[in-house]
């Protein structure tokens, strides 16, 4: 197939801010957790595609008029990054709005998605990262996509430092909630201006850190400082592509690694972590990954509203060596029992130098994102969920990232019997010979590749 000149597929941009309808008040700042900054390199891209009886009726004027409620409730989102004496970041909750972006493409969404090439997806969704003013930059920038046959896609730029994908998509099912009518119950309740000094806090934040480790965090990496342009270069360029896996290839895969006993089913995610990382180690065969990252939700994360970066991020080390004999289920096994949440070392690593130096967490090691719980379908539009969904992140390391995430829900399916989507993030130069290992062990069909 050949595609479109890429200058010419998405087209009539359009740019404007919209902020709270409700003014936050003076010198209100929102604090950074040691767990935000350790993820302030990092970008969260979401693109919601959407048919066009969903669209129907929501003009731009319409979004906007019920942002001004939403955005009420999320005002630290709308305000503008600063700097403690210290070099520390905080947001200054100024109301200087998020960045909005209008925008048409003459393509339909089925002929848009028949393209299979990923890096179409950047067009639909801003690639704007934070500074190099960081009083100028938007934490949040949205992008309205509309399509030749009515439909549209909505596209979410979210800085990281703001919350995990649990909260971004918390964050854009509010909306849906109040675009079908379900508005706020009070006026939003904005926090007095915190009084302490500088040192005062630092105190209070460091009261809550835990004793000293031994060893730094195995899934974070010290990049060499960026000062106030929040992106990190990378050693080889980066590609993305993504891919489904049907329900039937599920129940294949997971029967051929866990045998056919059901009462010792290994679950979906850590079976496709197992399969893609034996990939992997064939791909690095003289440097095989012997340590991987996996992020999931915390189930005691704190009641909704409360947007942060409260994931587990673990890490799992194998005690022996791995070739490209290893099998599947050793390494899932070890995925279940081995990992290690490092969470309270990632904070003390970020406190040590008052939250200046920049890390970056995926791809600093092999990451695999369980994107399950993140309710990305959860955003409904006139009555209907988003027809399909695409995830991906902006500044990954090296060693590349994984992101599984559901299907389109179906009424009639438990989580169980949906297939996945799958996306990757990877070097450039080893994408080829990983797509090939991909489709020996059964993930990627032939017909998928692109």
């Amino acid at each position: 197939m050949v595609l479109p000149n890429e200058e010419n597929l998405v087209y009539g941009i359009k740019l404007s801010s919209i902020g709270p309808g409700r003014s936050t008040g003076s010198d209100t700042v929102h604090d950074l957790s040691n767990m935000d900054l350790a993820m302030k390199l990092h970008y969260l891209k979401v693109v919601y595609f959407f048919n066009s009886n969903a669209a129907q009726g929501l003009t731009i004027l319409r979004m906007k008029e019920t942002m001004f409620d939403w955005l009420n409730e999320y005002y630290y989102t709308n305000g503008r990054l600063r700097r403690l004496e210290s070099g520390r970041p905080y947001i200054k909750c100024n109301d200087s709005g998020t960045r909005f972006i209008e925008a048409q493409c003459d393509k339909t969404i089925d002929e848009f998605l028949e393209m299979k090439d990923s890096s179409l997806q950047n067009l639909l969704v801003s690639q704007q990262v934070i500074g190099p003013e960081l009083s100028f930059s938007p934490l949040v920038l949205i992008q309205v996509t509309r399509f030749k046959c009515g439909g549209m896609s909505l596209g979410l730029s979210w800085a990281h430092i703001l919350g995990d994908a649990f909260s971004a998509s918390e964050f854009m099912n509010r909306w849906g909630e109040i675009v079908s009518g379900i508005w706020p119950n009070k006026t939003p309740n904005f926090p007095k201006s915190d009084t302490q000094t500088e040192s005062e806090s630092e105190s209070e934040r460091s009261k809550n850190l835990p004793l000293s480790k031994d060893k730094d965090p195995l899934s974070v990496k010290q990049v060499d400082p960026v000062g106030d342009h929040w992106i990190t270069s990378n050693s080889y360029k980066m590609d993305t592509f993504w891919f489904p896996i049907s329900a039937s290839q599920l129940a294949t895969i997971r029967a051929e690694i866990s045998g056919e006993n059901q009462f010792d089913q290994i679950p979906i995610f850590e079976s496709l972590c197992a399969i893609i990382w034996k990939c992997v180690v064939k791909v690095r065969e003289r440097a095989p990954p012997k340590i991987v990252t996996i992020c999931k939700s915390d189930p005691r994360k704190p009641t909704s509203g409360n947007l942060s970066n409260t994931q587990i991020i673990s890490t799992v080390e194998a005690g022996f060596s791995i070739t490209k004999e290893t099998g599947p289920k050793k390494l899932a096994t070890l995925l279940i029992n081995q990992a290690v949440d490092e969470r309270s070392q990632i904070e003390e690593l970020v406190e040590r130098d008052h939250g200046v130096s920049d890390f970056i967490v995926y791809g600093a090691k092999l990451t695999f994102v369980d994107s399950e719980e993140a309710n990305f379908y959860g955003l409904e539009l006139n009555g209907h969920k988003p027809d399909f969904v695409y995830q991906s992140i902006q500044g990954v390391g090296d060693e590349g990232v994984v992101f599984v995430l559901p299907e389109p829900k179906d009424s009639c399916k438990n989580k169980n019997d949906r297939g996945r989507i799958v996306t990757i993030i990877f070097p450039e130069n080893q994408m080829v010979e990983l797509r090939s290992e991909l489709v020996k062990n059964g993930l990627l069909l032939d017909g998928n590749l692109a």
